[in-house]
């Protein structure tokens, strides 16, 4: 049914223990983050709230303002996260798929900030990247789900699960064709993902059903997380006096969404990469599906633009071209 080893993927990740271990205390620094923001939120709303009689009132704004504070902050460090957790994790996990050993005396953090930084140069490059591949994801299976909603005997709320399932399944597609650049060795991250989202596109069924499956998986372990977390959040809240549910469910969320970044994600980003190199081994890209990428996704021919740009560049840097922003498809 499947294409990965579930036991090689696991052997991998504890392989790699070190960076998840520090993939984990990110990410529940992060979760940290918004519970003392929201809490502290609350706590300056509710004394505020309680100079007329708004306590109520004064505490659910506050803790709004708490949430909204560290949802701003975590927007404008979201690249350098790609850069320096997501990115490296990958190097790491790459290196240990293809059963090559850490260089001496380098750990496995050291070790994977050397390669990112090396490949992207800047953490701007590689947000870049990641954008436009998201985008040429996005259009490929909008064509699929296009396809799909046409069947007269599929019903429509199964195909909006189905593509429901597929739209989440591309943070781990993108992340594989990442890998696929930083295990080719090259100098022109454009090029290789220009190359790497062909080669996905005319194997697209089998990356499918494999990131279907795992997506699935991610998800039933996500929400047993959330239901394992929820009772200790309410006991804590109940300790300050909050008795409602609201905002305990959105941090229980915002908790069991830190737990899967940091050990459930990883599991599947790793199957998916272990099927991407099984299937590509000895391909080239298919013009045909090249063509068909080129007239279907403006993103595309953006990247492709860019390998160029990028090429041509003296120094092999930051074309002077490109813009700070990706825009939207």
């Amino acid at each position: 049914m499947v294409d990965f080893k579930f036991g090689q993927v696991m052997s991998t990740l504890w392989k790699t223990k070190e960076f998840v271990l520090f993939r984990f205390l990110i990410y529940m620094g992060i979760t940290l983050a918004y519970i003392i923001g929201t809490g502290a939120g609350g706590g300056i709303g509710y004394l505020l709230g309680s100079v007329g009689d708004g306590k109520e009132t004064g505490l659910f704004y506050g803790m709004v303002g708490g949430f909204s504070l560290v949802s701003g902050v975590l927007y404008y460090v979201r690249e350098y996260l790609l850069y320096l957790v997501k990115a490296g994790h990958i190097a790491v996990i790459v290196k240990h798929l293809d059963n090559e050993p850490i260089p001496e005396n380098k750990g496995q953090i050291k070790y994977a900030q050397e390669v990112v930084k090396e490949r992207f140069k800047e953490s701007s490059v590689l947000f870049g990247v990641d954008q436009l591949i998201k985008g040429v994801l996005k259009t490929f299976n909008r064509i699929f789900a296009g396809i799909m909603s046409f069947l007269p005997i599929v019903p429509q709320p199964i195909v909006k699960f189905v593509n429901g399932v597929i739209n989440m399944s591309l943070t781990y597609v993108d992340e594989v064709i990442l890998a696929y650049y930083i295990r080719n060795n090259s100098e022109n991250p454009w090029e290789d993902s220009r190359k790497a989202l062909v080669l996905y596109a005319q194997n697209y069924k089998t990356f499918l059903k494999n990131a279907v499956f795992l997506t699935i998986i991610t998800w039933v372990l996500s929400l047993l997380v959330l239901i394992i977390v929820f009772g200790p959040l309410a006991a804590l809240f109940s300790l300050v006096g909050y008795t409602g549910n609201v905002w305990i469910i959105i941090l229980a969320i915002v908790t069991a969404w830190g737990i899967k970044s940091a050990l459930i994600d990883p599991i599947a980003m790793t199957a998916l990469m272990q099927v991407f190199f099984k299937v590509t081994e000895g391909q080239e890209p298919n013009p045909e599906w090249e063509a068909k990428l080129e007239r279907g996704s403006k993103k595309f021919v953006a990247l492709k633009d860019k390998a160029v740009n990028w090429a041509s560049s003296k120094f092999g840097g930051k074309s002077k071209d490109e813009p700070e922003q990706i825009e939207q498809e």
